[in-house]
């Protein structure tokens, strides 16, 4: 009887946790404020990621969804600070949406 239990939890937890594909997904949080001489060229988008799940084209593609048109979301720099991103999307790129030219 308990085997049974135990059976049915592992597959009601694997059941729950592909259904949860799109927690994992890159997402947009608050950017970094601008380092002491580092170039301020233009508004800053950020993205929360896991670098195990995500590629960095899906980041890519998510900044510059958040970017105005017109612009490119150019990578500044990651940083692992657990301020903005969960543990389980801990990583945090920034971008700079610089204009096309």
């Amino acid at each position: 009887m308990i085997r049974i239990h135990a059976i049915a939890a592992r597959v009601l937890a694997l059941t729950a946790l592909t259904g949860c594909g799109g927690a994992f997904q890159p997402y947009p949080t608050v950017p970094p404020e601008v380092r002491p001489g580092e170039a301020d060229d233009g508004p800053r988008v950020a993205i929360c990621y896991d670098t195990f799940v995500s590629s960095l084209d899906q980041v890519q593609a998510a900044a510059q969804q958040e970017c105005a048109p017109n612009t490119q979301a150019t990578p500044v720099r990651t940083d692992w600070y657990l301020q903005y991103c969960p543990l389980l999307l801990p990583a945090r790129a920034t971008f700079v949406c610089t204009p096309n030219k």
